[in-house]
């Protein structure tokens, strides 16, 4: 697992280099999230790792913290190729000036 900040995992994702997961629960995705980008709790992620693309992938959640303890433990599964932590998360994102979307809409 590695740390890629809310601008790299932005070029990697519009590249088509990587998926980019939000780990955060729903009501917190309800408030802010970025369209496009697949919504998988942190605590359902165990049930559903199945849905989850080959590939590389990022995985976000609010602040970096929880989409780091999902990047460990998916890089430890080894099924997966590279797996990111977005340094800063949802908030870093909107800090960078990067494209969200606030509200129920997508």
């Amino acid at each position: 697992m590695y740390e890629l900040s809310p601008t790299e995992s932005y070029e990697a994702w519009q590249a088509g280099d990587a998926t980019i997961i939000d780990v955060r629960e729903v009501g917190e995705h309800v408030q802010a999230h970025v369209p496009g980008i697949a919504l998988i709790p942190m605590s359902e992620i165990q049930q559903r790792v199945d849905e989850l693309p080959d590939g590389p992938l990022i995985i976000m959640c609010q602040s970096g913290s929880r989409s780091a303890q999902v990047a460990l433990w998916l890089d430890g599964l080894g099924d997966y190729g590279e797996v990111a932590n977005l340094d800063g998360g949802i908030v870093g994102w909107a800090n960078d000036g990067l494209p969200i979307q606030t509200g129920a809409g997508d």
